[in-house]
């Protein structure tokens, strides 16, 4: 969906049982908001509940992103993202509810399954209609970046990027999901022989080479 090698020291705590309160193409004609509330950082690779913020303190800019073509929008009217479907060729969407409630006893173990690195063989783009969550990529040096999507915020993830989600502990995030014809959202988990995959060798000659 959101849309693999989890390496998790210590199982994870059940995910609806919250232990705090809520807490490849440039653009050209669309005019964006500022970038408010994008909020993105190393990942501490503490062990514990992967819905907890794992900040760091080291953070990352839209630059940084932008070098591992990461594209970050903060679209306060869907007009917006209209254009941004047009420019990019995207016909088709859909929307997604990953939440308890929504899914019901199938939840923690999509979660879960969302939180192996994979890769896909498109983009992947959400737009987050409600709720919060966090993106996960690598970077250059294979390093978890974490990215925190609230409300309004847009991402674009290149096809062939290393990357994980989770929803926060709220456990609830709405999205919406741009694809251009037949989606390709099937994950592929992280191994070996992916390093002969189309797609990833064109994302890492594109992007990790430099």
């Amino acid at each position: 969906m959101f849309s693999t090698l989890l390496r998790c020291k210590a199982p994870l705590r059940s995910l609806t049982k919250p232990q705090n309160s809520r807490i490849f193409r440039q653009q050209r004609s669309i005019s964006i908001s500022p970038l408010l509330t994008m909020r993105a950082y190393y990942y501490d690779n503490l062990e514990g509940d992967q819905r907890l913020p794992h900040d760091s303190g080291r953070a990352v800019d839209v630059e940084e992103l932008k070098k591992l073509g990461v594209l970050y929008h903060h679209f306060s009217d869907v007009e917006d993202v209209n254009k941004l479907a047009k420019e990019r060729g995207y016909k088709n969407r859909d929307e997604i509810t990953v939440s308890p409630e929504k899914m019901g006893d199938v939840y923690e173990e999509k979660v879960k399954s969302f939180f192996h690195e994979h890769l896909h063989e498109d983009e992947e783009i959400r737009y987050i209609r409600d709720g919060h969550g966090y993106f996960d990529v690598r970077n250059k040096g294979d390093e978890w970046v974490r990215i925190f999507l609230e409300r309004d915020d847009l991402i674009i993830l290149p096809a062939g990027i290393y990357h994980r989600f989770t929803t926060d502990e709220t456990n609830y995030i709405q999205a919406m999901r741009l694809f251009q014809e037949e989606p390709k959202w099937t994950p592929l988990n992280r191994s070996e022989e992916l390093d002969s995959n189309e797609f990833r060798k064109q994302y890492t000659s594109q992007y990790l080479s430099l």
